[in-house]
């Protein structure tokens, strides 16, 4: 039986539209509130999932992968993290480091099912939060997905992001500007959907937190032995042509979590969207022995 606590409905992000069955859903916790997307089954829930996105994302990366959850049989909630898009940003560099963001997770998961341990998904840098989440307090977890994630960063990683973000100060959307040259400065009109809203995001986008971001993208610190030891049983699983991180290192994660490794095919750094049946597939056979 899943209690699913009652959170409050909130606004849309963006302009995309929210998928027929999917709620759009405020948490509140010490920095503020963040939102997400939440789905749950029609029949009786396989159990709760937590789905933490990544570097420069948001729940929005998972809005049409949440049905797909949902008709899998699993109640689950996605969600921005702090800085991330329309929630709560504090406005220290210090307030989006890794530890307050895995005490965010920890936070969110303790309210998701009156408190019983919740499945864990972390995508790329949602991989790195979420590991430290299940380190900080393994209880609150039934299980952890380490998704197109890797077991640390390396120096330099994000330089062109920082240098281009301390070169304006903060301002998000020269970053997209300058990632992004097909769409600079063109109007709304003129943007596919997809464009459109990473602009709509990066405009919302706390500079602090994609700055933070990168620096523990550029950690090397490997906490591999750290979420062994915490017993949990670990998923390792990434796109076929997943260039985030080196594929060696996230198959060297597995083994050094002792953690099962999946490669989903035909798919790069987001095989949720680029893949997603072979996806949510790959997550249920998962999620479903824990």
């Amino acid at each position: 039986m899943t209690n699913l606590h009652a959170f409050p409905a909130v606004p849309a992000f963006g302009h995309l539209p929210t998928p027929d069955g999917v709620d759009v859903v405020g948490i509140d916790l010490p920095v503020g509130r963040l939102t997400a997307y939440r789905v749950v089954p029609s029949g009786e829930s396989k159990g709760v999932v937590l789905v933490v996105p990544g570097y420069t994302g948001s729940k929005e990366d998972w809005r049409t992968f949440m049905p797909l959850l949902r008709d899998a049989g699993w109640t689950a909630v996605a969600i921005s993290r702090r800085g991330q898009a329309d929630s709560a940003a504090p406005t220290s560099l210090a307030d989006h480091s890794l530890d307050e963001e895995a005490a965010d997770v920890v936070r969110v998961a303790r309210l998701l099912d009156d408190g019983a341990p919740v499945h864990l998904i972390g995508h790329s840098l949602g991989g790195v939060v979420v590991r430290a989440a299940a380190i900080q307090d393994p209880s609150a977890f039934r299980d952890v997905v380490q998704f197109c994630s890797g077991p640390y960063g390396w120096p330099y990683r994000k330089v062109t992001e920082l240098t281009i973000l301390h070169d304006t100060d903060g301002n998000l959307r020269q970053l997209f500007d300058s990632t992004n040259p097909l769409w600079a400065g063109r109007p709304d009109a003129e943007l596919p959907d997809d464009a459109r809203m990473v602009r709509e995001r990066f405009d919302a986008t706390s500079p602090h937190s994609v700055v933070a971001g990168a620096h523990i993208l550029e950690d090397h610190t490997d906490s591999s032995a750290e979420l062994r030891a915490t017993g949990l049983p670990v998923l390792v699983t990434h796109g076929e042509w997943d260039g985030a991180w080196p594929i060696p290192w996230q198959r060297q994660m597995a083994t050094d979590t002792g953690a099962e490794y999946v490669v989903i095919p035909e798919s790069y750094h987001g095989p949720q969207v680029e893949n997603p049946q072979g996806t949510v597939e790959v997550f249920d056979r998962f999620l479903s022995k824990h």
